[in-house]
């Protein structure tokens, strides 16, 4: 369920302090540390999941919750209307710097394409 080393893990566990905006009991969703827009949230899965890659059936519902969760979390923060990017970064190339899946909420300022 866990990983020892893993930096969201240690989130999850309340071992390392984050900003929660919303947690149940498959998810959570804090404040990024360092964020890339007025509103940045990154909502997580509660069991050790390494990546968008490793999903597997059993997660399908998941996945699915936390999708949602982003809908809602965009709406209850105010930031829906002017619109939002959700983004999961995939491995290495594709940016990911925590291998623990989760999904960044970003809004609150227009987004520009392509992001880098």
């Amino acid at each position: 369920m866990f990983d020892e080393n893993c930096l969201f893990c240690k989130i999850i566990k309340g071992e390392i302090p984050s900003e929660k905006v919303f947690e149940d009991d498959k998810i959570y969703a804090f404040k990024d540390i360092n964020p890339a827009a007025p509103q940045h949230i990154l909502i997580i899965p509660k069991i050790h999941i390494e990546s968008l890659d490793m999903m597997e059936d059993q997660h399908k519902g998941l996945f699915g919750e936390i999708m949602f969760r982003a809908s809602q979390l965009a709406k209850e923060l105010g930031f829906n209307k002017e619109g939002y990017r959700v983004v999961a970064n995939t491995n290495d190339f594709g940016g990911q710097t925590v291998h623990h899946f989760h999904l960044h909420l970003i809004g609150g300022r227009k987004l520009t394409w392509p992001p880098g």
